[in-house]
């Protein structure tokens, strides 16, 4: 099995111990931007479904399910934090947020290429493409938040939790894409093409996320696996 370094998750390398006191301020940031995310993604999710329902967009759903994910990711995180020694729930934690992003990737890549060969076709969608284009406009500034706040704590769930809502990034620009070819060009193809890459990228970060799982995190001595 590999094992993975901080560095592997974008943490920083030995530094200063932390204080209590900072300890704890780093704690209730991150707390506050799993909430934020938690509050938008639910909204997100929401529209995201019940539109991609109603146009059968495969992108659009796949986009709704990995807001639901980022719940449930968020949620881990917070679970996390939420006890009195976070640093012991944090093998959990990550695990939670791995299983979310193969979840999302087999789902979408079936309906994708149930789309590919013919069993539905999407329709234009102008509430799609304009959550997309919000959703690219907010999910980097709550993504750079926590990662900054995570990296400085030690913590790889945190980080992990981070690029989920970073993917989400990726996924409005994909989606944002696909949705605007179907509409402007009526290339209704480009809605499970862009559906695939989200898969591919899910697994990808899945993967991170699980591999992070493998290497010890004490933010007071940032010590790395031997």
């Amino acid at each position: 099995m590999q094992l993975l370094l901080p560095s592997d998750l974008d943490m920083p390398g030995p530094g200063p111990a932390l204080t209590n006191e900072r300890r704890q301020l780093l704690s209730r940031r991150i707390r506050l931007f799993v909430a934020a995310t938690i509050t938008y993604n639910v909204i997100e999710a929401i529209v995201a479904l019940t539109e991609g329902t109603r146009v059968s967009s495969t992108a659009l759903i796949g986009f709704g399910l990995d807001s639901v994910i980022e719940v449930s990711s968020a949620a881990a995180v917070a679970w996390q934090f939420a006890g009195k020694d976070p640093e012991a729930r944090e093998k959990t934690a990550l695990r939670i947020i791995a299983f979310s992003f193969f979840g999302l990737a087999l789902y979408v890549s079936i309906d994708a290429i149930r789309s590919l060969l013919g069993a539905g076709e999407a329709q234009h969608s102008i509430i799609g493409i304009t959550l997309a284009a919000v959703s690219l406009a907010v999910m980097p500034v709550l993504s750079w938040a926590q990662r900054r706040a995570g990296r400085e704590l030690g913590s790889l769930s945190a980080v992990a939790d981070s690029k989920q809502t970073l993917l989400c990034t990726y996924l409005s620009a994909v989606l944002l894409v696909g949705l605007v070819l179907n509409g402007v060009f009526g290339w209704s193809w480009a809605d499970p093409v862009a559906a695939m890459v989200i898969a591919v990228i899910a697994v990808k970060e899945g993967r991170e996320a699980w591999r992070g799982d493998t290497c010890c995190s004490a933010p007071a001595t940032r010590a790395t696996c031997e």
